[in-house]
């Protein structure tokens, strides 16, 4: 007996996910009408029988969320996910959650199996790289997906994009230890050349840039590792008497690094991270940060998906939400 054709014959023909197949079948309007055709063509060729009853028996993947978070390993990130995915359970949507550790080529393959499993939508803090692989696929899926904390795909009007506003961040940040007295300060860590690392430079370089001071920039990975390595470059640049870092894990290492020479932190060398993670006020001394309440961004990210497949209205292309800054003993001198 002949096997008889599935939803994946159909998308291998079509040239679509299973994911899309599906919306067809269900008339989703979030499926372009080439891509429409295409499906049905496949079905007709194939000689494909939409089976509804069993369909209904499947449904219970409509409420599915998929939430794809490029490390895990920092709490900052972690809140996010955590925050988000409780607003998503308390309004009956479930999720699946994967870290891609900085991955691009994990990212492309999880979001795919996501979508092989019926998510109806994603929410993606991303990593760099081969983005094409990533948003490609759920473009031709058609379904609803965000990008939130740090922007890979240059279509916001497709993939929306939100995030803190970090330019204001550092900026407040900046302003503050100049403020304290600081003479020199320094940008420590983020990678050189991402988009993020430059939104979380832009207030530092333009206020030292209105106050007439040259801007010290040491690029790093961020974590807690290299701001312990960056530590020595630091003691060892001439009239360095702060920092901004990239983020707060940076923070705590330089830190580390600055007591295990013999700097004091918060008196002869002031500091300021990024984020405000739990960990800042347990510190020795508790870090100045700069608070971007990323449970509050969570849960607001959950309501605006929910939105989205609800209502069938995305989100504005980009979102900045406020940020403030916390002044602890690291900068208060």
């Amino acid at each position: 007996m002949e096997k008889r054709p599935t939803i994946i014959d159909v998308a291998r023909l079509a040239g679509v996910s299973k994911s899309t197949v599906s919306l067809v079948l269900q008339n989703s309007p979030l499926v372009r009408d080439q891509t429409r055709e295409e499906v049905r063509r496949a079905m007709a060729d194939l000689g494909y029988v939409y089976n509804r009853s069993a369909a209904m028996l499947r449904q219970s993947n409509a409420g599915l969320v998929g939430l794809v978070i490029n490390d895990l390993r920092n709490p900052f990130f972690t809140e996010f996910a955590t925050s988000a995915q409780m607003a998503l359970s308390a309004r009956g949507y479930a999720t699946v959650l994967a870290n891609t550790d900085e991955d691009p080529g994990l990212q492309a393959q999880v979001v795919a199996a996501m979508l092989e499993h019926g998510v109806s939508a994603l929410i993606i803090s991303p990593a760099y790289g081969a983005e094409e692989a990533t948003f490609g696929t759920i473009a031709r899926a058609g379904i609803p997906a965000l990008q939130v904390l740090r922007k890979a795909y240059a279509e916001t009007a497709s993939f929306p994009f939100a995030a803190p506003d970090y330019e204001r961040g550092s900026r407040l940040a900046t302003e503050h230890l100049l403020a304290t007295g600081a003479r020199r300060i320094a940008f420590a860590g983020g990678i050189e050349g991402r988009q993020v690392t430059q939104e979380r430079m832009s207030g530092y370089l333009q206020v030292m840039r209105d106050a007439g001071i040259a801007p010290l920039i040491l690029p790093g990975r961020p974590s807690r590792a290299q701001g312990r390595e960056l530590a020595r470059i630091l003691d060892a640049s001439p009239g360095v008497d702060a920092a901004l870092c990239f983020n707060d894990l940076v923070a705590l290492g330089l830190t580390n690094g600055l007591a295990a020479l013999g700097r004091k932190v918060g008196s002869d060398f002031r500091l300021v991270g990024f984020d405000d993670i739990e960990e800042c006020r347990d510190a020795f001394p508790p870090l100045s940060s700069v608070r971007c309440d990323i449970a509050g961004f969570g849960r607001r990210m959950a309501a605006e998906l929910i939105s989205w497949l609800e209502t069938k209205t995305a989100p504005p292309p980009v979102t900045l939400t406020p940020v403030d800054l916390v002044i602890r003993a690291s900068s208060a001198g």
